[in-house]
């Protein structure tokens, strides 16, 4: 079910933290926002990107930050949808950075699973992904 406006913009509102924080290399703000929990899960956009509890996920973090100089994120859609203390959300935009002195930009999708714990929503699950190169607009597979 879609989420009422107020969820919405608590959600949104830890989708943009989580943006801010990662774009200022701040790790505390950035894990402050992912529940304590052990079998939480963050897929990246490489292919041995699978992260399993805080500590990988801080782990990827820490790896992301050390091959750039720069990553900045720009949602241009989100969805937002709830039922009970759950909420997930699906967004894609652009992300734009720098490695090795070369700029980069990239179309970006994100989608997270968060669960509402007291009195603020906490990340349970995350997933970060690029659309397929190669693969054309109208086509299924990227052959």
């Amino acid at each position: 079910m879609k989420a009422n406006e107020t969820t919405e913009a608590e959600v949104l509102m830890v989708l943009n933290k989580y943006i801010e924080a990662y774009q200022k290399r701040d790790k505390d703000g950035l894990m402050s926002l992912f529940a304590p929990d052990a079998d939480q899960v963050h897929f990246g956009t490489g292919v041995d990107e699978k992260r399993v509890g805080r500590d990988q996920i801080g782990f990827q973090v820490e790896r992301d930050w050390s091959q750039t100089e720069a990553l900045a994120f720009n949602l241009t859609w989100h969805q937002i949808s709830t039922a009970g203390p759950v909420a997930w959300i699906a967004a894609e935009g652009l992300g734009q950075g720098q490695a090795g002195g070369q700029a980069f930009a990239f179309p970006m999708r994100m989608t997270g699973v968060l669960e509402r714990r007291g009195d603020e929503w906490l990340l349970v699950h995350s997933h970060a992904s690029l659309p397929a190169a190669g693969q054309e607009e109208g086509d299924s597979v990227p052959v």
